[in-house]
């Protein structure tokens, strides 16, 4: 079971993406605009997730890229990095907005504003398309950039809260590259099996 979760999650994903938005104006219509905001990180990010994720797309393009043909992300880590480390820390970010303070709504926008640039930069520097390059330039940098400043707006744009939201997704994205740079290391150290 866990195997056909892990190999579909994107399509659920990005079928309840398009259903949060349906139910946007039922559900935050009479939230203040910066929680409001945060709630449709949810869907775009799914959204962007199909574009990245579709066919396997990302995980084969880190593999051949970064691994150099071996598998350095697997199914069950993308699984685990896409929703309980995206779709987790959007809600997160949501509740402590709503409960704690407007300003930690800037671990959703910073997650999505690091992600954009993630995959901006390196097709910049390559000059060639990456999985999620589309919705990073179409999406996630508008939204980004006007949800900052509807925080900004709302007295929520503290330095603490700025740099609570921006050291959150650097060092998700990092934690990311970290494992998949110690997983080429990994299997660069495993012995090829003898042909006996």
């Amino acid at each position: 079971m866990m195997r056909r979760l892990y190999a579909n999650w994107v399509y659920g994903g990005m079928l309840a993406g398009v259903l949060l938005l349906l139910l946007a104006p039922l559900l935050i219509g009479s939230w203040p605009i910066v929680l409001a905001l945060t709630y449709l990180y949810l869907p775009v990010y799914m959204l962007h997730q199909y574009e990245e994720h579709d066919d396997d797309r990302f995980r084969r393009f880190v593999n051949a890229n970064i691994g150099k043909g071996k598998e350095v992300l697997s199914p069950a880590a993308v699984f685990v990095i896409n929703v309980p480390g995206v779709w987790g820390v959007i809600a997160l970010s949501l509740y402590l907005a709503a409960r704690v303070n407007i300003g930690l709504s800037l671990i959703a926008v910073y997650l999505v504003l690091v992600n954009g640039v993630v995959h901006i930069v390196p097709a910049a520097v390559r000059g060639s398309y990456n999985p999620g390059l589309g919705t990073a330039i179409v999406l996630f940098l508008p939204f980004g950039a006007y949800s900052l400043r509807q925080v900004q707006l709302a007295g929520g744009g503290t330095p603490l809260f700025h740099g609570i939201g921006l050291l959150s997704a650097v060092a998700i994205h990092v934690a990311i590259v970290l494992y998949a740079l110690r997983r080429c290391q990994t299997l660069a150290l495993r012995k090829p099996a003898s042909g006996r």
